[in-house]
């Protein structure tokens, strides 16, 4: 106990200081919404996310000047309720999208409903928040000096800085602005194209099929610098061997009329005896679009299983700090404790996660649109219980040793997954029917996970800055039925088609180029595979294999597969704001770490940039799927579109440069902001 006493918070145990408030509160389910919404956008498009912590705490504290002020901890109450938002969201869309890709005889796309995902997203919530109370005081109070929680830590240190006065929030302000303001010429007036791209001749002996595009948006260029040189450049590489070697190579040696017959297989082309998807020409027996054709047919399940072998490596490579972390928990469930509790280490009771646990079996068991019936359902309850605790645990001992952004989350849901489709397998579940609860275990793994890792994140923060445990409990809470609430509108609204996309046949958008959703394809892809014994081994192992020399190599093979997976139209722009940090930080001098990078003005931008994109994504999105319903907003639309204006007068190639042109500006724009100064923190 002695070396617990020596540590002092910010604010002192006995200090009386306004925390959970109303305002606080308000301001905290607001910004979980704003964070939740624009995670789903992000997440279905790029298979990434970003941390919220860190940006909301900036915002709060210059907003909340502007409402009569706020106390350190009424700005703590505001992340933490906040960041539920999009850690909850980045479960919900790496796995739940699933439901679409499962087979129409399982039921799977039937539970692709609001409520399912809206129950199942608040349950996993719910359970990454529960599991965290007996483990708070195990994990982030004695082993303070072993964790150090960074994303945690520099939060604090944000929340700390700004009580103390500055301009945090100016510099992400002004990102926030330039991506909406850019955003809005693209989605809405279309003066800066959507994706520039180069295909090579089909027919070339030399190099057929290959392709260089980029999405060039403000999200993808502020999540590039973000995650800097090192990760960005990773999952780029998977990239350019997909789209510059795999599909070249294959255009040559593999005849189109056997591609055909691949896509008709995978239900990508309905018949090959009829005209059809990616330009598919019954008569000559050709595509136009050879390049997708042959992504589609090989090149995802070769990413399939990179991914899927790149998150197992992963989570191999982290058995021991899994088996501490457990060890850590039952010890800390054994030890309980009888002395008085201070303020700063009130934890809600731990009835409160009995009682939790088990009402999240009895209502899988009762709600009729959670997959299953019967005991079945009891034991998915019993599953999702029992998994979540494990990975939580897991989940909080590694992100605070390496941080919530290397989280093996996709690892931890295949490992359940697989469990639990070997748990089926042996219980004689193997029919259609028991993909969608194969799916739901490790959608409720993922999500648990995923806020498990922030939880930990957001009380290490409260630890530093002094604040009470239990509120910040209640306020998790509060934020995971906020997030819920909206995760799933905000889903389907995305999942609406287009007038083009419903042209081709699509009745989902998700799936498509534009939402690739590359957790989700590949979990449905595991389920059907495992349980029907007809997964594609062939091009799956090519995959696995390509993870294991990347490994051998010492490479992070988890990055590289996710490139490979993702189109080079999303890794590209995103690799494009990782060169941009990269040459900042050679102006600079040197590259900062810890929370003054976090605090960096380019970070702080480019967190504007990736919020203000994502945001203006949504909202357009809300504005397409509007106009089917309401005319007026079609021809608002249709009005200032200038898009055929511009091709019309510069041709398809000049429209797609002057894109890369407002692009490079932006790009510019960014380095500018990172090198004033030097890079250093203001205020």
């Amino acid at each position: 106990m002695a070396e617990q006493d020596s540590f002092k918070p910010y604010i002192a145990d006995d200090a009386s200081v306004a925390e959970f408030t109303v305002k606080s509160v308000l301001f905290g389910a607001f910004f979980g919404i704003l964070f939740g919404a624009s995670t789903v956008y992000l997440a279905l498009r790029a298979g990434l996310t970003v941390s919220a912590s860190i940006p909301i705490a900036v915002v709060a504290i210059s907003l909340l000047k502007r409402f009569g002020g706020s106390t350190i901890l009424e700005n703590n109450i505001v992340q933490t309720i906040g960041s539920a938002g999009e850690s909850i969201a980045a479960g919900v869309v790496f796995t739940l999208p699933g439901f679409l890709f499962l087979s129409t005889a399982s039921g799977g796309p039937g539970y692709f409903n609001y409520w399912t995902i809206f129950t199942l997203g608040l349950m996993g919530g719910m359970l990454g928040i529960l599991m965290m109370i007996p483990l708070r005081r195990a994990l982030i109070v004695k082993e303070r000096d072993e964790l150090p929680y960074p994303e945690g830590t520099a939060c604090a240190a944000v929340l700390i800085a700004g009580e103390k006065g500055g301009n945090l929030a100016k510099t992400a302000y002004l990102g926030l602005g330039t991506g909406l303001l850019y955003a809005v010429g693209q989605l809405v007036l279309k003066v800066v194209s959507e994706t520039p791209t180069w295909v090579s001749n089909v027919r070339s002996k030399i190099f057929p099929a290959a392709t260089v595009n980029a999405n060039i948006t403000p999200e993808y260029m502020g999540v590039g610098y973000i995650l800097g040189i090192r990760y960005s450049g990773l999952l780029v590489a998977g990239g350019v061997m997909a789209w510059l070697a795999l599909i070249p190579l294959l255009a040559t040696l593999v005849p189109q009329d056997a591609v055909a017959t691949q896509l008709v297989k995978l239900g990508y082309l309905a018949d090959s005896a009829k005209n059809g998807a990616y330009g598919w020409d019954a008569a000559t027996h050709q595509f136009s679009g050879l390049n997708r054709a042959i992504y589609f047919a090989y090149v995802r399940q070769i990413g399939a299983g990179m991914v899927a072998a790149g998150g197992f490596i992963t989570l191999i490579k982290t058995i021991p700090t899994i088996v501490s972390a457990f060890q850590g928990a039952v010890k800390s469930l054994k030890a309980g404790g009888t002395e008085v509790v201070k303020r700063t280490e009130n934890d809600l009771p731990l009835w409160i996660v009995v009682a939790g646990s088990i009402g999240l079996v009895v209502v899988v068991a009762l709600l009729p649109f959670i997959p299953g019936s019967g005991m079945g359902k009891v034991v998915l309850g019993l599953l999702m219980v029992a998994f979540g605790f494990f990975f939580v645990t897991v989940s909080s001992r590694i992100v605070g040793i390496i941080g919530s952004s290397s989280n093996p989350i996709s690892g931890m849901t295949i490992a359940a997954i697989m469990a639990t489709c070997l748990i089926f397998i042996s219980l004689g579940w193997t029919t259609d029917v028991y993909q969608p609860m194969a799916l739901c275990v490790g959608g409720i793994v993922c999500i648990a996970a995923a806020n498990g890792g922030a939880t930990s994140q957001d009380l290490k923060t409260g630890y530093l800055v002094g604040a009470t445990p239990r509120s910040q409990q209640i306020g998790l809470m509060i934020g995971a039925v906020a997030a819920a609430l909206v995760i799933g509108i905000t889903i389907k609204v995305l999942d609406h088609p287009t007038a083009e996309m419903a042209a081709q046949g699509l009745t989902h958008a998700i799936g498509s180029d534009r939402y690739p959703a590359p957790q989700g394809t590949l979990m449905a892809t595991l389920i059907k595979g495992l349980l029907s014994h007809n997964l594609d081994w062939q091009f799956v192992l090519v995959g696995v294999f390509f993870a294991v020399t990347m490994e051998l190599c010492e490479v992070r093979s988890l990055a590289f597969a996710v490139g490979a997976y993702l189109p080079l139209s999303t890794t590209l722009p995103i690799f494009v704001g990782g060169v941009i940090r990269w040459i900042a930080e050679k102006k600079n001098g040197k590259a900062v770490e810890g929370a003054e990078e976090e605090l960096g003005p380019g970070n702080l931008f480019s967190t504007g940039l990736v919020a203000g994109g994502a945001l203006a994504g949504v909202l357009v999105a809300i504005l397409a799927a509007s106009s089917d319903k309401l005319p007026s907003v079609k021809a608002f639309l249709a009005s200032v579109d200038l898009e055929g204006k511009l091709v019309g007068h510069l041709g398809q190639a000049g429209y797609e440069l002057l894109g890369v042109g407002f692009f490079a500006l932006m790009g510019l724009f960014l380095f500018r902001i990172a090198t004033r100064a030097g890079g250093k923190v203001e205020g």
